[in-house]
């Protein structure tokens, strides 16, 4: 296979664009106001990331669109003082209606949340009916990593995806960088060459620009090494380590439509995606026994509760090899 997917996908810069302002939703000026001052703390206080605050930009969006055709007019701060608990389970059941999942339901109110309190702590709105809205409930889920075998057979395999030799040493390293090392991709796909150095570990940036550090095994080193040995374009110490055919920051639909076709390949389920080996890394240190704080480090979780999860996946092959194994269990 060529490469002209990487081309007619749109690579044209950071992996998370920030040189976009995100969209602002039509309201009254006064609203306009407080949603630009909620986008700029969300940037410059809480450091959250400019696909955060894409997000969060978007959900605003849909729900000031809504408030136009329920109240039928622009929303502004006096309005928004004025809601009550219906009208924001009108806006609820409402973006259910455009087919939206309990989770990203469950966002939207999120974000809402987050809104109107950032609103009340500046002083501009108070309104606390938000707070007697209840979230939908989500069902409980747990990491769908890959085995072992799978995890390696999808590196080999997107080794051999295009014509191109530096391509395939690009996406080998992404994925023994997910592997290896437990990235996210946004995480993978933001590092410049300065990140990588030469030691034992790098310093990753995660959620919320928090910083941690994470031990680069030999095997990681060596594919990223072989890649940027190939690369045609030039590695300053500030340029992105990864790289479309144009030079520019790799996106990651890039790595995801690769992922895709390793799958087909491969014969693997739905669930084998780049995030899936951020899930194998975790769960096949566990196996090895890894305790869940340093796993917790590694990953960047900022609650144990979240890498807890991972205990389950373990559980549940426990089980499984119990249930086959097992004298009794087989009968």
């Amino acid at each position: 296979m060529g490469q002209s997917a990487d081309v007619n996908s749109g690579q044209n810069g950071r992996a998370e664009d920030s040189s976009q302002a995100p969209a602002v939703p039509n309201a009254a000026p006064n609203s306009i106001m407080a949603i630009q001052d909620f986008l700029t703390w969300l940037r410059d206080e809480k450091q959250s990331s400019s696909h955060t605050v894409s997000a969060y930009s978007r959900d605003l969006t849909a729900f000031f669109k809504f408030l136009i055709e329920h109240l039928g007019k622009l929303a502004d701060v006096e309005d928004l003082a004025a809601l009550r608990p219906g009208d924001f389970r009108s806006f609820l059941a409402h973006r259910r209606n455009d087919g939206l999942s309990n989770s990203s339901v469950a966002r939207a109110l999120s974000v809402l949340r987050s809104f109107f309190r950032h609103l009340e702590r500046t002083g501009q709105v108070t309104n606390t009916a938000i707070r007697s809205v209840h979230s939908p409930k989500l069902p409980h889920s747990v990491p769908k990593p890959l085995g072992v075998e799978a995890a390696a057979a999808a590196r080999e395999q997107i080794a051999f995806l295009h014509e191109e030799q530096w391509v395939n040493a690009r996406d080998y390293a992404v994925l023994t960088l997910l592997y290896g090392c437990g990235l996210r991709i946004s995480e993978a796909l933001g590092l410049n060459h300065a990140d990588i150095g030469s030691g034992a570990s790098m310093i990753i940036r995660g959620k919320g620009n928090k910083e941690r550090m994470v031990p680069v095994l030999p095997v990681v080193r060596e594919a990223i090494e072989s890649y940027v040995a190939l690369c045609p374009f030039g590695m300053e110490r500030d340029d992105p380590l990864f790289v479309g055919v144009r030079g520019k920051r790799l996106n990651a639909g890039i790595i995801q439509k690769s992922m895709r076709e390793v799958r087909r390949a491969l014969g693997l389920p739905e669930t084998a995606t780049p995030h899936a080996l951020r899930h194998s890394f975790a769960t096949h240190l566990l196996s090895a026994g890894g305790d869940l704080r340093t796993i917790q480090e590694l990953l960047g979780h900022a609650s144990l509760s979240t890498t807890q999860r991972y205990t389950e996946v373990e559980t549940s092959h426990l089980l499984d090899v119990y249930r086959s194994a097992h004298p009794r269990a087989r009968r």
